[in-house]
């Protein structure tokens, strides 16, 4: 699956260090960015 700028992120539950959120409620009407990295990442 791809997202695109502009695209609507499919909405999920998760439980969190802050407790549990549902993405969509957790961003509202705000820009959310997703990023990741492979697991062996190092920054130089």
């Amino acid at each position: 699956m791809s997202l695109h700028l502009g695209d609507t992120a499919p909405d999920f539950t998760t439980e969190t260090s802050a407790g549990p959120i549902a993405f969509h409620d957790w961003a509202g009407d705000e820009w959310v960015v997703f990023f990741s990295h492979p697991a062996d990442f190092t920054p130089v």
